[in-house]
């Protein structure tokens, strides 16, 4: 004869066991026979809560309405070194975008996709109003988990990740702060997060600053320093960040955000050491060992980027990110045995249309340099098949169609290039040089301008508008 388990041990198991949806069940079965019974009500509270739960340290995303109606700028154009938006070649040695590609929203690509490296280009309007709450992050839960022994604190989670009300959630944290005279830490950082969500930024770096003075966490310089990536000053959040590696040190989380700033500030040296420091504290941190990778590969060492994809490849890691750049690697290395069975592997693994689109652009780069400019054209037509976005699959197809003479259909593939991605150089040079060749000066003279505004140092350009001052000089 069998025993009945306990309903409220069996819906904890059922907690522990990530199995949530049977775990409300259970706590909503045990709230009809008891209305008052706190520890379902809780539980109950605890388990909606992480079917939608997001660690706020590691996601972010701009919408619409913040790129647009930005209010926290000082100045109209940040000093070089300063500001996250401007993504200028580093003095500090970072490869010019000659060398790194851009990413859609103009910073350079890290070999890291992170929730906020894709902010600036929000899918539709409706994706810009909401705020993100069903991505789930690699990192591990903070700190915060431990608090919900009480119910309040069960509850704020529930209507601020389950409800997304933050009003709401910010007037309960208003009032559980009131109740404890000030004097916990952990309610400040939960109204820091919801002022945060409101907008609010100057609001929250005082409670976070509070609570931190109280309570020194982890979590509370990253939510400070996200406050400051927000307001776009990156150099506060570095030096916060560093005041709190001497708080903790060795804290893996710190040294990434640090490393992550650097990155996108194009100081790839400073990345890459920093990278290394995370790796020293965990050496399995995905993210360190793909950005490091990604960096020798920019700095043209492909051979030492192969080995840390190779890397990636031993722990586990089993994707089309992942074969597309081993791929690139073993073309680069000369290891051309081992390119195109990459590239089809990472076909096979594509989840989407975006990737595939990525993966026949390689393929199309590898085609141009053996030679073969028939299969190089198949290879970005299939590439804009699956992403019409794709500018650089359209300029490097104008590229071809100008070497067949072809030149009307390669200016209309450069604007459409030059419209998708204002911050490519590549387009607007490219319209430059054709409308040269053609006889067209001032087009060619206003493209080649729009080309050295992207890219400053690009000698061709330089040339060019040199070549083009002298003629009108003449005339």
């Amino acid at each position: 004869m069998g025993l009945d388990m306990d309903p409220m041990f069996l819906a904890w198991s059922y907690f522990r066991r990530r199995k949530f949806q049977l775990c409300a069940d259970i706590c909503s079965q045990l709230l009809e026979s008891n209305a008052y019974d706190q520890a379902a009500w809780s539980l109950k509270t605890r388990a909606l809560t992480e079917m939608v739960y997001v660690d706020e340290v590691d996601v972010d995303q701009e919408g619409i309405a913040e790129l647009m109606l930005d209010d926290s700028a000082i100045a109209q154009i940040a000093r070089p070194g300063t500001s996250l938006k401007l993504s200028g070649i580093s003095k500090a040695g970072g490869p010019s975008p000659a060398v790194r590609p851009m990413s859609q929203s103009g910073r350079p690509i890290t070999g890291f996709v992170r929730p906020g490296t894709q902010s600036g280009r929000p899918g539709t309007m409706e994706q810009a109003i909401k705020t993100p709450r069903t991505a789930y992050t690699a990192r591990p839960v903070t700190s915060a988990s431990g608090r919900f022994v009480r119910l309040g604190t069960a509850l704020f989670e529930y209507i601020f990740h389950h409800e997304n009300d933050v009003k709401t959630a910010l007037d309960l944290a208003a009032l559980a702060t009131e109740h404890s005279q000030f004097k916990d830490w952990w309610w400040k950082v939960q109204i820091g997060k919801c002022y945060y969500r409101l907008g609010l930024y100057r609001e929250a770096e005082k409670q976070f600053k509070s609570a931190f003075k109280q309570q020194e966490m982890v979590d509370t310089v990253l939510y400070l320093a996200k406050v400051y990536i927000r307001l776009d000053q990156p150099l506060t959040a570095l030096s916060l960040f560093k005041q709190g590696l001497d708080r903790f040190p060795g804290e893996v989380t710190l040294l990434t955000g640090i490393a992550r700033i650097y990155d996108e500030m194009n100081n790839i040296v400073s990345a890459t050491e920093y990278y290394k420091d995370v790796l020293k504290q965990d050496n399995t941190n995905v993210e360190a060992i793909a950005c490091i990778g990604s960096n020798h590969f920019y700095s043209d060492q492909p051979e030492i980027a192969l080995r840390f994809y190779r890397r990636l490849l031993q722990m586990g890691v089993y994707n089309c990110q992942l074969f597309n750049n081993l791929g690139l690697c073993c073309y680069y290395a000369q290891q051309y045995d081992m390119t195109l069975s990459s590239f089809e592997r990472a076909l096979s693994l594509a989840v989407n249309d975006e990737e595939v689109a990525d993966v026949w652009y390689n393929l199309g780069h590898v085609a141009v340099g053996i030679g073969d400019m028939n299969l190089a054209y198949q290879c970005f037509k299939l590439a804009l098949a699956n992403n019409n976005g794709h500018a650089e699959a359209y300029n490097n197809l104008a590229v071809l169609e100008m070497h067949k003479g072809h030149h009307e259909q390669a200016r209309g593939l450069l604007q459409t290039a030059a419209a998708l991605a204002p911050h490519m150089y590549e387009p607007h040079y490219n319209i430059a040089a054709l409308s040269d060749k053609v006889g067209d000066l001032q087009s060619s003279y206003i493209a080649a301008q729009k080309s050295a505004a992207a890219f400053p140092e690009h000698v061709d350009t330089q040339q060019l508008i040199k070549q083009l001052q002298q003629h009108f000089a003449m005339l």
